[in-house]
């Protein structure tokens, strides 16, 4: 179903063409590795490689010996690597001996090396795990068997505006999770369609790759890609690209817009989910924000959630009714179906609808709403008691605007009662923004808001709605050490001999920004250290150069408050 094809068919690019036929020989070579470390029918074994050759490779050769593949996301830290294996055990992992790539890098080149792990053969015959991208808390382990993928992979060939054979899907969406693995990677092999990786994410990267070849070509990403590349104001003339495709979150309005503006073509949203995969559709946008159910599948409304058609549940472990219970999926995401044309229309998070003194707030309006600002360049908004919001600003926004804008735009009851200014807002590795509670509270302040009193609580209590607060930033020691450090990396850059027109907060010190060296980042790194007598760890100069400026800064305030005394 993957592998069959002409030997001259090429079906991926990354570094370069690779043919069907030279897939199959690496295919092969990984087989006869892996069953020669143990690996046999019904065995396990897990896979924490980046997106590369060496992850497509060793995959397919472990569902080919017939065994269940777990797979991890190589950007998870060695503590949550390590407590993903004791849950899992598997018989053996897969790791990369040897990486070159970096932060922005969209596939890498890696020598894998396999280790014998304390595990056991597979408890069920699923044939692949994976763990959920936690952006309301922790993750669940989903497995799914072969006819699970087969289904979802058939589903694709029936939904009209998908890549047919011949074309391209230049795909930016992580291998490790459903999305790039079954609608780019299983898909793709099994349609005879071309799945190419940009080299780098960069917009820059993205459009470059796009343009390397003639192939009519669809873009394959989650809202954060649509947000880079409409970011762009004069992207190149692009003939082969007939649109791009987008999973995970609606876009926002103001950014689907712009994005069709700029580059001319059809932006199309998918609805799914880790458990099942695609589950609707609406690839040329004509229903949006509605989507079609996918074929083969059935989807219902009960009390407001919307259900899936599940045969089996795809939980491990203990099994909880609320998340699945005689066929039926819950999705915990509010929404309707509409009866005449069985159209879905998602409303968001269940957990995303609270009262306010007695009154229904959907929280994704309010986020909707502050994104939307001209003065806001991203939301997350969550419930705590009271509606709070974190966001990042546009250079030179005030917090007076934005809390000015919003009551024009939100009735009382629904504004933030407090406003939280961060420096970036937290994502998981599918790109969704992070909305639990307690991980935002560690990026921000927390503290009431400015002005909160007794008489506000009394109000809220009483069902009165309470005037929209903020916390306001003010020049603390530690906002006054962050313009020093700014200031120093700054002048640093200059003695460096790096241009500084240009670069603010926002700017990263990769190629996609400030374009330093790996020895120049180093050195940046040790002038710092010199200058407020931190240390930052071996590990954490390949992640310097995804950093932005501001969050540079900030990584390093709180090391200069706990150093040892000059």
């Amino acid at each position: 179903m993957l592998l069959a094809g002409p030997d001259s068919d090429i079906c991926l690019y990354l570094a370069g063409p690779v043919s069907r036929a030279e897939l199959r020989r690496l295919v092969a070579q990984r087989h006869r590795a892996l069953a020669g470390a143990g690996l046999g029918r019904g065995g396990s074994v897990a896979l924490c490689l980046a997106p590369s050759l060496a992850f497509v490779t060793n995959l397919l050769a472990s569902w080919q010996i017939g065994a269940q593949v777990s797979l991890l996301d190589y950007r998870l830290t060695s503590h949550e690597v390590d407590g993903a294996l004791q849950r899992l055990l598997p018989q053996l992992v897969v790791t990369a001996a040897h990486s070159s790539g970096g932060q922005l890098r969209g596939f890498f080149e890696i020598t894998e090396r396999v280790e014998v792990y304390p595990g056991r053969p597979a408890a069920t015959g699923h044939a692949v795990i994976q763990l959920s991208s936690g952006s309301t808390g922790p993750f669940k382990v989903i497995a799914r068997d072969a006819a699970s993928l087969v289904d979802e992979v058939k589903r694709y060939t029936m939904i009209d505006g998908v890549p047919r054979g011949g074309e391209r899907i230049v795909s930016l969406a992580s291998m490790v999770h459903v999305l790039g693995l079954v609608g780019g990677l299983l898909y793709g092999l099994h349609a005879g369609v071309n799945l190419t990786i940009p080299a780098r994410m960069t917009a820059e990267g993205v459009l470059s790759t796009v343009a390397a070849a003639d192939l009519p070509t669809t873009l394959l990403g989650v809202p954060f890609h649509i947000e880079l590349l409409a970011a762009v104001d004069r992207p190149p003339t692009l003939p082969q690209l007939t649109g791009m495709t987008t999973g995970g979150e609606l876009v926002r309005a103001d950014v689907r817009d712009r994005f069709v503006q700029r580059y001319g073509v059809r932006l199309g949203n998918m609805y799914g989910m880790t458990e099942v995969g695609v589950i609707g559709t609406d690839l040329f946008g004509t229903h949006r924000p509605a989507v079609m159910p996918a074929p083969g599948l059935a989807v219902r409304e009960r009390d407001g959630e919307l259900q899936v058609s599940v045969p089996v549940s795809p939980y491990l472990g203990d099994q909880d009714p609320t998340r699945w219970a005689d066929g039926w999926l819950h999705t915990r995401d509010a929404g309707t179906v509409d009866a005449r044309t069985g159209l879905v229309r998602i409303l968001g998070r269940r957990d995303s609808q609270v009262s306010v003194g007695g009154l229904k707030v959907d929280l994704t309006e309010v986020e909707h709403a502050l994104a939307g600002l001209p003065e806001v360049t991203g939301a997350v908004v969550v419930f705590d008691r009271a509606i709070e919001a974190y966001v990042t600003l546009a250079d030179g926004a005030q917090v007076s605007a934005v809390e000015q804008e919003t009551a024009t735009r939100l009735a009382a009851y629904k504004r933030p009662r407090r406003l939280h200014v961060v420096g970036q807002l937290p994502r998981t590795a599918t790109g969704k923004l992070v909305r639990d509670r307690v991980v935002l509270r560690d990026i921000g302040p927390s503290a009431p808001a400015a002005g909160a009193d007794a008489g506000d609580e009394a109000a809220e209590t009483a069902g009165a709605p309470v005037p929209s607060r903020k916390v306001t930033p003010t020049m603390t020691d530690e906002a006054s050490r962050f313009e020093e450090i700014r200031q120093f990396v700054l002048d640093a850059l200059t003695d460096m001999n790096y241009s500084t027109d240009g670069i603010d907060n926002d700017t990263t010190f990769g190629p996609a920004g400030a374009d330093l060296e790996s020895l120049a980042l180093a050195e940046l790194a040790v002038r710092v250290e010199d200058r407020f007598g931190v240390k930052f760890g071996e590990d954490e100069g390949e992640a310097l150069a995804g950093m932005t400026v501001a969050e540079f800064c900030h990584t390093v305030v709180p090391r200069v408050h706990t150093a040892p005394s000059q």
